[in-house]
Order: C-alpha cells, then sequence, then structure tokens
C-alpha cells in the first residue's frame, strides 16, 4: 500500500518533559568539510549480544484509555515482519567507548558543547546553567556528553555496563553503521519490547509491578521533586538490570528513550505499509522513540508503555536518550 505524502508534525514538540528538544541550524550544514565524517562499517563488533527473532505478524500499537491519541498510539493494526536479529541490551558506555576509540567520532554534544540533564542530578554548582522554558527540570548544562554524563566533574568509569546516553539519532546512526547494524523501525522496536504478549502495557503483562517486584527503571515519588528511587535507581541502571522479556531482551521500559530509525509523524500510519513499515517516506522533522525512561511518571508522562510513543530532533541530546541496534537475519 502507498502511503501519502505526511503532512507537517502537528505536535512539534509533543512532551519535552521526556527530553529535552535541540533546534535546528546549530551544526555544520553538509558538505562544508566541517562536518564530522561518517565512520564506515568495518565490521567491528559492538560487544552487544543480540537475539534472533522470527517475525511473523503481530498486532501494533495501543488503543488503551491510558494512552495519549495525540501521538498517534492508534489504531491498534496487524503488522508483518521478516527476521531479524536485536541487541539484548541498549548500547553500553563500554560499547560505544569502542566505537569512538576505533573511529574518532566526536557526538553532536562534545561538538556543541552542553547537552540537557535533569537538574535533580547536578551538583549544586551546575544548577545555575540555564533550564529549559517549559520543562525548568531540564538544564542545558556545559560540557555535558556521554563521557561526562552530569557534567564537569562525572565520569562513566563506574558505569561502563550502563546505557550510553546524551547520543543523537545521528550519532546511534553513526555507531550502527561502524558496527554493521542499523537503528531499529518502530515496529521492529515494539515487535521486540512486547516479548512475544498480545497487547500487554508492559512486557511481562499489564501490572506494573506484579506481586511489588519492580520490573524497571523508572521515576518512584513525585515528578519532579522527590525520587525515591524505590526500583533501586535514581538515574541509569546497568543496560542488563531487571528480568527480561520473553525474548531474552532487556529494560525495553524505563532506563532510557531509545532512538528509532523512522521519522516522527502521528497519523501517517493510520494508512501506511502493514509489511515492514519504515515510517514516513520523506522528513516531518522529527525521529521516533521508543520505552520512556528513569525520569518517566505516570502522572506527567506515561509513556513507559510498550505501545506508547515520542520524538525529538536528530541532533537532540539528554542524559536520558540511549539506543540499541538490529541487523538483517543472515
Amino acid at each position: 500500500m502507498n502511503a501519502p505524502n505526511p503532512s507537517p508534525d502537528p505536535t512539534p514538540d509533543p512532551m519535552p518533559c521526556c527530553a529535552a528538544t535541540r533546534g535546528p541550524g546549530q551544526l555544520p550544514e553538509p558538505g562544508t568539510g566541517e562536518e564530522t565524517p561518517a565512520p564506515q562499517d568495518t565490521g567491528s563488533p559492538d560487544r552487544t549480544a543480540m537475539v534472533r527473532l522470527t517475525g511473523g505478524t503481530f498486532l501494533m500499537g495501543t488503543e488503551a484509555g491510558d494512552g495519549y491519541p495525540a501521538d498517534g498510539e492508534g489504531p491498534v493494526r496487524e503488522i508483518r515482519l521478516d527476521p531479524f536479529r536485536i541487541d539484548v541490551t541498549t548500547v553500553t558506555n563500554a560499547a560505544f567507548a569502542a566505537f569512538t576509540g576505533d573511529t574518532g567520532w566526536v557526538t553532536v554534544a562534545e561538538r556543541l558543547g552542553s547537552s540537557f540533564v535533569f537538574d535533580g542530578l547536578l551538583d549544586a554548582r551546575l544548577r545555575s546553567a540555564p533550564a529549559v522554558a517549559a520543562t525548568p527540570w531540564w538544564r542545558d548544562v556545559r560540557g555535558a556528553h556521554w563521557r561526562s554524563p552530569e557534567g564537569p566533574g562525572s565520569d562513566i568509569a563506574e558505569r561502563m555496563n550502563h546505557p550510553v546516553v546524551h547520543v543523537t539519532w545521528r550519532d546511534a546512526r553513526a555507531y550502527a553503521k561502524w558496527a554493521g547494524k542499523r537503528l531499529p523501525t518502530e515496529a521492529e522496536w515494539e515487535y521486540a519490547a512486547r516479548g512475544g504478549l498480545v497487547q500487554a502495557r508492559y512486557p511481562w503483562g499489564d501490572e506494573r509491578e506484579p506481586a511489588g517486584v519492580h520490573r524497571m527503571n523508572v521515576w518512584q515519588g513525585e515528578f519532579p521533586t522527590r525520587n525515591t528511587g524505590a526500583d533501586g535507581y535514581v538515574g541509569t541502571a546497568p543496560a542488563d538490570a531487571f528480568t527480561p522479556n520473553g525474548y531474552g531482551i532487556h529494560n525495553t521500559c524505563g532506563n532510557v528513550w531509545e532512538w528509532c530509525a523512522d521519522w516522527f509523524h502521528p497519523t501517517w500510519h493510520v494508512t501506511g505499509p502493514r509489511s515492514n513499515p519504515k515510517g514516513p517516506p520523506s522528513t516531518t522533522g522529527r525521529k521516533a522513540m521508543r520505552g520512556g525512561s528513569y525520569l518517566c511518571h505516570e502522572s506527567y508522562c506515561f509513556r513507559y508503555r510498550v505501545g506508547a510513543r515520542s520524538s525529538n530532533t536528530p541532533d537532540s541530546s539528554a542524559g536520558n536518550i540511549g539506543f540499541r541496534c538490529v541487523a538483517a537475519d543472515d
């Protein structure tokens, strides 16, 4: 089925709480000689285990009453996918360090000199960093990037097995190319995240904490003023924390948002392809993100459900955005 050309995204910043947005025009234009060149596919292993998924058909999307219709979570539709492989965890700091060491890649946040950090994780001396007007818990911190997630003075020495953060969609795509992989489509991501369950809210069922057991890393307490850390974490958790889903995949809800390959649009999929869909055929200005993060709370951003969606601009980075990769089934 041929999809109509999508209209401009009617929700230019649908949920800035999810991750602060960097506007366009802050990077050198392609072809100027100033941009960081894309790495070549070296076939280098990214040290991330993958699982093979058989594909087939599944029910994508949700029409549950606890969702956000404006995000385009529905309608529920039957989607067919070819077999593929997917990382069992998000890409870790250790794996990303291997990539930058091999290629010399410099992330967007490093090039621009700043990235967005949740103020509750900042040292007092850095809380004077400029706040995002609509969501003042986000601070644009000079010197924040993947190696220094909370800005100057912070490091990842004790977090090498945590998800890499402060990576833009462009950074994630570059890593995937180097590793001989690619970013998942939204359909592939959701199929994998569901772990074989049909229309469940979470990868393990409909109850957030079955038998009182925490199954993901999200905000506990009152957002944004008090995080009790009841699930064991107030920032990122190790990429393999918590029990994996039925496919053996970790943390498809909570921890960090995950970039997808698709351009985001809230209604394109209503009439779009049902076989291996890849999102709108032309840019809508934002890339899809899935899964929620450690900052999500039901009272404000109940997007840590497997059917939920969000988006951000390709050059945005924050302390709660990461990614995982997929590959063709060889």
